[in-house]
């Protein structure tokens, strides 16, 4: 199938923020308090004519925090996106594996010859340098501390992710460096 038969196939924003769970509140307190920088505004265009399909999944810290800095860029831009859940289309999210696995959020930019201009994710580098601090302080999968520890560290990453407004600027400074490279 064709990028852009899968972007035909794609949810609208609405329909995937219709899914949104335990990350409704801190994916719509971002959505709703990330600005596009003043200054970027004239720049972000879309002369390109790009649309963005995007590959995640409700339940994904990353997509919480990316997806919403994401949306901004595209309302800006008048960029049109879709959303395909990555659990109910493994042929395209095969073909944008990250070392091998299935992780979550990929931007897929598209001409509108469906042609792929760009791919973004699934983390800024700055981003993915403080998830691999944290991850190193967690026991091993078989020690009886790991489950604990575990929430332990996904409750770090969704707070910060939700509060700390220089991951927002990281993540919008990558992707729109992808964008409009």
């Amino acid at each position: 199938m064709s990028l852009n038969e899968w972007f035909e196939r794609g949810k609208s924003k609405d329909e995937y923020m219709a899914g949104l769970d335990k990350h409704r509140d801190a994916f719509t307190h971002i959505y709703e308090n990330f600005n596009v920088p003043e200054e970027d505004k004239a720049t972000l265009t879309n002369e390109k004519e790009l649309r963005v399909l995007v590959l995640a999944e409700p339940w994904c810290g990353h997509c919480m925090l990316d997806i919403p800095i994401l949306l901004k860029i595209c309302e800006e831009a008048n960029m049109p996106h879709r959303f395909l859940n990555r659990d109910e289309n493994l042929d395209v999210m095969d073909q944008y594996l990250t070392n091998e696995k299935r992780i979550i959020p990929i931007f897929i930019f598209i001409d509108k010859d469906g042609n792929e201009v760009a791919k973004w994710g699934p983390w800024a580098p700055e981003i993915k340098a403080f998830v691999d601090t944290l991850k190193q302080d967690l026991p091993a999968k078989s020690d009886p501390q790991y489950d604990e520890a575990f929430q332990s560290y996904i409750g770090e990453i969704g707070s910060t992710f939700r509060s700390n407004e220089s991951f927002w600027k990281y993540v919008y400074d990558d992707v729109k460096k992808t964008i409009y490279a």
